[in-house]
C-alpha cells in the first residue's frame, strides 16, 4: 500500500509508476479527490468534537449554579442539554462519515500497485535488461551426445513419476523418488547451509493463511488467479513461504536495533497455474505443488536497495555452487506484480530447451507490504513502516532440472556438483537404476 500522503503531495510520480507497469492511471485522480473527501471528513468530525468539548464545559458550569440554587437556571439548562444531544449525535454522525470516508480511500489505496524503481525496463515480460551473463552452455553434439530432457533423465535414474502423480493427483503432480528424494534433500541442506552462513534464522513455515496475510502481501489482487482457496474455512495456501513470513510480524513495532531481520522459509507451495495451459506440461517445470527455500528481510527503508543487491549476490552464490550456466535480469516494469518496486531474476541455462528459464528471483517491496500489514519500526525519527524484501534461494523442482540436464553423461548417469557431494554422502554420481519406474 502506498502512503496516501505520497498521493496528495506528488500524483505525478504515482500516475507515471502506472504508467509504466501499464496499468490503470485513473485510479490516482479517484485517490486524490477521495483523500480530499477522508480529510475533509476528519476536519468536520474534529471540529464538531471540539465545539462539543467546550460545550460540555458550559454545561457543567451551569448545572453547579442548578445544584447550588435550584430554579436559578433551569431554563438554560435545558437548553443547554438539549444542545447538548444534538451536538452528541451530530458528533456521531461526523465520525461516522469520516470513518467511512477513510475506509473508502483506503480501500481504493489496496487496488494501487506499488511505486515501480525508476531504474527498472519498462515495458513487458520480454523487455527485460540482462545485467550478467555466467558460465558457458555445454556443447553437447561437440562431445557426442544428444542432451537427454530432466524427465527423461528422471526416469532413468528412477527419480522422478509424473504418471503415477498424474493418476493420483492430475495433471502437473508429480513423485519423487529414490535419487530425486534425496537430490531434494540435498538441495534443501546446501540452501539452509548458505542461509544459516549468511545470518538467516531457518523456519518451517504454515502453508495455510488468513486472507488478511495474503491479501496483506499483495496476492490477492493481479495474482489471485494462481491462489488456491479452501472456502469452508476462508484459508489460502500459499504460493510460496514469502506470504507467511510476512505476515509474521504484522501488527507488530520492531525496535530499529534488531534490524534487519532475515528469515529463510521452507514450504511446500501451490499455484493453480491458471492461464499457462499447454506450457510446459511435460516435466515438473511448470506444475502445482512444490517445494522451496524462500529468504524473507524486515529492514530499515534506507537499507532496502542495498539490502535486495545481497538477497542477489546470496542467491548467485547458490547457484555457482551447483556450476549451473545463468543469466540475471531486470525484470521490466509490466512484469513486476503489485507488491515489486525492482526485481531480479536468475534464470538458468536448459540444454534441451535452449535457452534460460527462470530459477529464483528477488524483490524489493519497499514499505508496501509493512503498510499494508501494519508492521513498523522505531528508531529516532519516531515509528514508522519498515521495509520488506524476499528471494527464492531453491526453488526444488527447477532447480532439479537444471541440475539433471546440465550435469548429465551419455549414458543417462548425472554427475553431482562438488558442493551437493557432503548432502548426497559423498557420492559424484547418480547412476541409472535397473528397476522400471
Amino acid at each position: 500500500m502506498i502512503d496516501l500522503a505520497l498521493i496528495r503531495t506528488d500524483p505525478d510520480r504515482v500516475r507515471e509508476s502506472q504508467r509504466r507497469r501499464g496499468e490503470d492511471t485513473a485510479i490516482v485522480d479517484r485517490l486524490v479527490q477521495l483523500d480530499a473527501d477522508r480529510r475533509s471528513a476528519q476536519q468536520r468530525f474534529e471540529e464538531l468534537r471540539a465545539e462539543q468539548k467546550a460545550f460540555s464545559k458550559q454545561v457543567g458550569v451551569l448545572q453547579g449554579k442548578e445544584r447550588a440554587a435550584p430554579g436559578s437556571v433551569t431554563v438554560e439548562l435545558d437548553a443547554a442539554m438539549a444542545k447538548a444531544q444534538s451536538l452528541a449525535s451530530d458528533v456521531k454522525t461526523a465520525e461516522a462519515a469520516a470513518d467511512a470516508a477513510a475506509e473508502t480511500a483506503n480501500a481504493l489505496a489496496m487496488q494501487l500497485s506499488n511505486l515501480v524503481n525508476l531504474e527498472s525496463p519498462v515495458g513487458g515480460e520480454q523487455d527485460f535488461t540482462v545485467l550478467d551473463v555466467v558460465g558457458t552452455p555445454r556443447d553437447f553434439m561437440a562431445e557426442g551426445f544428444e542432451p537427454r530432457d530432466h524427465l527423461d533423465l528422471g526416469q532413468l535414474l528412477g527419480a522422478i513419476d509424473t504418471e503415477r502423480g498424474a493418476k493420483v493427483s492430475g495433471s502437473r503432480f508429480y513423485f519423487l523418488r529414490g535419487v530425486g528424494a534425496e537430490l531434494e534433500f540435498a538441495l534443501l541442506g546446501l540452501a539452509m547451509s548458505h542461509a544459516r552462513n549468511n545470518g538467516f534464522i531457518p523456519m518451517i513455515t504454515p502453508t495455510l493463511v488468513l486472507p488478511a496475510a495474503m491479501d496483506g502481501t499483495g496476492f490477492l489482487g493481479q495474482a489471485a488467479e494462481n491462489v488456491y482457496r479452501i472456502p469452508d474455512d476462508d484459508l489460502y495456501l500459499v504460493g510460496t513461504s514469502e506470504v507467511p513470513l510476512a505476515g509474521y510480524h504484522s501488527d507488530e513495532i520492531i525496535d530499529a536495533s534488531e534490524l534487519p531481520l532475515r528469515y529463510a522459509g521452507w514450504s511446500t507451495c501451490y499455484r493453480r497455474e491458471a492461464g499457462s495451459y499447454g506450457k510446459d506440461t511435460r516435466g515438473i517445470i511448470r506444475v502445482h505443488q512444490f517445494d522451496k527455500v524462500e529468504m524473507f528481510v524486515y529492514c530499515n527503508p534506507e537499507d532496502a536497495e542495498a539490502e535486495h543487491q545481497r538477497l542477489l549476490n546470496w542467491e548467485r552464490a547458490f547457484i555457482d555452487d551447483l556450476d549451473i550456466p545463468y543469466r540475471v535480469i531486470d525484470v521490466a516494469t509490466g512484469d513486476l506484480g503489485s507488491s515489486a518496486a525492482r526485481k531480479f531474476d536468475i534464470e538458468a541455462w536448459i540444454p534441451t530447451q535452449g535457452t534460460y528459464r527462470e530459477v529464483t528471483s528477488t524483490s524489493n517491496t519497499t514499505e508496501f507490504q509493512a503498510r499494508r500489514l501494519k508492521i513498523r519500526m522505531r528508531d529516532a525519527q519516531g515509528v514508522r513502516p519498515l521495509a520488506t524484501l524476499n528471494g527464492t534461494l531453491c526453488a526444488m523442482p527447477r532447480m532439479i532440472v537444471a541440475v539433471l540436464e546440465n550435469h548429465q553423461q551419455p549414458d543417462g548417469s548425472v554427475l553431482v556438483p562438488q558442493a551437493l557431494q557432503p548432502y548426497l554422502g559423498g557420492r559424484t554420481q547418480l547412476a541409472p537404476t535397473a528397476s522400471k519406474l
